[in-house]
């Protein structure tokens, strides 16, 4: 990939055990064998939601992921007598282990077989190259940080995840195990019904609050678009400064996932709390877009037709449900209520708007005063999904 820094000689037999061969994935056509291999792996498991082949491309591309203006990724491909068999990218972040001050390594789009011989030739492949640039260990799985997709799902496989979520076969856990892998963190899903009335304590307690400090929620302003998602940028960076495994994101990268995010956008569900008129905390909660994406199976052309497209859009018509994707407060007004007040206009709004419910996701496991608040207010815990780390030898 462009803007690698450097690299093990290449061999044939990098990362090689048995009857496996894996090797970096520097061609174009290694490449799109590397975004087509999750859509032969999965295309007989009902729950998996084919992402869009054009946006796994163009996600992969230096030229359009602002990720890669700082960061570099190394694609390698597991080959059984010529089949792929298994992928996985070895990463590297230098702003987060400036922003933590640690010296991490980091892998993240691992598919494989249930094999361990696969699988083992993919961790390793990742870890010979992370350690020739000096990282002793190797944290995932991450694509390519915690501002985009990344864990393994290890419970709560029953239905099909929530937009921007993680999806695995139920083996993956025990693949990484038997690889070395023991548990950095858990994260938490919570799934909440907006048919259910929160509970009226919460109520009440969120209305004085919101009266006696003069909180204003409003929704974002589309017709201000840029100069709105400036405010929340600064509230976003500031929110979670203190969050195990938090990155801020440049202003290219929040640029970026803004624009690409503004299709989904409800905007009576992008809430912004202002205190004397200072923008302090921000909620955003998109529609499952997933649903719809189901439908389209990765391509939104077929035979040269939008037949794709068409089946995307007549499902989007369709969707119900709801993910809240984040809820920031900058320091200084968090526990004041803030998030009470958010959640319960979410709520409100999103049953007035028709949706039947949604995912609050994700949470770190010992976040403990905001999982108790999504508790408080109906969240049931509904799946989890977990971050590996390994040292590398």
């Amino acid at each position: 990939m462009a803007g690698s820094a450097r690299k093990p000689k290449a061999s044939t037999q990098a990362g090689a055990q048995a009857d496996v061969t894996v090797t970096p994935a520097q061609s174009a056509a290694d490449r799109e064998a590397f975004i087509r291999f999750p859509y032969e792996l999965y295309r007989d498991d009902p729950n998996w939601v084919p992402p869009l082949e054009m946006e796994r491309r163009d996600f992969l591309d230096p030229k359009k992921n602002p990720w890669f203006q700082f960061g570099t990724a190394e694609l390698f491909l597991a080959r059984r007598e010529g089949k792929v068999v298994g992928r996985i990218a070895g990463v590297v972040d230098p702003r987060y282990n400036e922003f933590h001050g640690t010296n991490l390594g980091f892998f993240g789009m691992f598919e494989s077989l249930d094999d361990q011989v696969v699988a083992r030739g993919l961790f390793d492949a990742a870890a010979t190259w992370l350690k020739a640039q000096g990282f002793p260990e190797m944290l995932g799985p991450l694509n390519f940080s915690t501002n985009y997709e990344c864990s393994v799902l290890v419970e709560g496989f029953e239905a099909s995840p929530a937009v921007m979520m993680a999806y695995n076969p139920r083996y993956y856990p025990a693949l990484y195990e038997a690889c070395g892998f023991v548990k950095a963190k858990d994260l938490w899903a919570f799934d909440m019904a907006s048919s259910q009335p929160p509970p009226q304590k919460v109520v009440r307690v969120a209305e004085t609050i919101r009266q006696r400090n003069g909180v204003v929620v409003r929704p974002i302003r589309m017709s201000d678009f840029s100069a709105e998602v400036q405010r929340v940028k600064n509230i976003y960076n500031a929110a979670w400064e203190d969050n195990w495994g938090f990155v801020p994101m440049t202003e290219a990268e929040f640029d970026h996932m803004a624009k690409d995010m503004k299709p989904l956008v409800v905007p009576e569900l992008l809430l912004i709390a202002e205190v004397k008129g200072e923008p302090v905390a921000f909620s955003m909660t998109i529609p499952d877009a997933n649903f719809a994406l189901k439908a389209a199976g990765g391509r939104l052309t077929r035979f040269g037709l939008p037949i794709g497209l068409v089946k995307l859009a007549l499902a989007a018509r369709r969707i119900r449900r709801l993910r809240l994707i984040t809820l920031g407060i900058k320091q200084g007004f968090r526990r004041q209520g803030l998030d009470a007040i958010l959640y319960l206009d979410t709520i409100t709004t999103a049953r007035r708007l028709g949706y039947s419910g949604g995912e609050i996701s994700w949470t770190l496991e010992d976040n403990h005063l905001v999982n108790r608040a999504i508790e408080s207010m109906g969240g049931v815990r509904s799946k989890t999904y977990r971050i590996y780390r390994r040292p590398i030898a």
